[in-house]
């Protein structure tokens, strides 16, 4: 009886913590909102404004507000930091520590293991990914009638899993903006690449599982097809 409480409060507390998530679904490189709407992530680099010329500077900043100024869209810019897991790393390095055959190589490598231990015990080290959310909205269609966006929005939850033909017209006039912003990010010198669905997926899951993720690597997706 206790069981069967138990395995009860758990399934309410997973329909309770899906209930708040935005997330419809995520499918070719875009995440799908549940009133509809659409988003793209673009993972970007960082540059180092301190060490750039007065000039450079300038240049960057100018770049940045001339972005602002083309863009008729709102977006979102998430900075996230993480604790670095260099397990894999370290991983690495002792399987060349042990295949190693020249005994000075083979030293170097202990101490330098070593060393990045002392230096991870000592304190955290930090890895912080810059993220610019593009949104598509259909009442920011122009092209369209009020009404007729009002509609395509304000729909029935067993709805929101739109048509084909429509997602594939909504996710077109996305990836305009997404180029715009493309555009705009490498006029200030920063590399940029668009998260595909596999990428997508990982990344929320780290977010919403902090500390499974840690121990739980997310399968590939291709890997989570359930045979019919």
């Amino acid at each position: 009886m206790a069981y069967q409480k138990s395995k009860l409060a758990r399934v309410n507390i997973d329909a309770s913590t899906q209930k708040f998530l935005d997330i419809s679904e995520i499918k070719d490189n875009v995440v799908i909102l549940r009133d509809g709407t659409l988003r793209a992530v673009i993972m970007v680099s960082s540059i180092n404004f301190a060490l750039k010329s007065e000039e450079e500077q300038n240049a960057t900043i100018s770049a940045y507000v001339s972005f602002l100024n083309n863009i008729d869209f709102p977006l979102q810019i998430v900075i996230q930091s993480r604790e670095l897991n260099i397990d894999n790393y370290l991983a690495d390095l002792r399987k060349i520590e042990k295949e190693q055959t020249n005994e000075l190589l083979k030293m170097q490598t202990t101490e330098y293991i070593q060393y990045v231990n002392e230096l991870i015990s000592m304190s955290k080290i930090m890895k912080k990914s810059f993220y610019v959310i593009v949104p598509y909205n259909p009442l920011s269609d122009k092209q369209k009638s009020f009404f007729e966006r009002f509609k395509e929005v304000f729909q029935p939850v067993n709805l929101l899993k739109m048509k084909e033909d429509k997602f594939q017209k909504r996710k077109a006039d996305l990836f305009k903006r997404v180029d715009n912003v493309f555009g705009g990010l490498n006029s200030m010198g920063l590399n940029c690449v668009m998260l595909d669905t596999q990428s997508l997926i990982e990344l929320y899951y780290n977010v919403y599982n902090p500390v499974t993720s840690k121990n739980q690597e997310l399968a590939d997706i291709q890997q989570l097809r359930v045979d019919g």
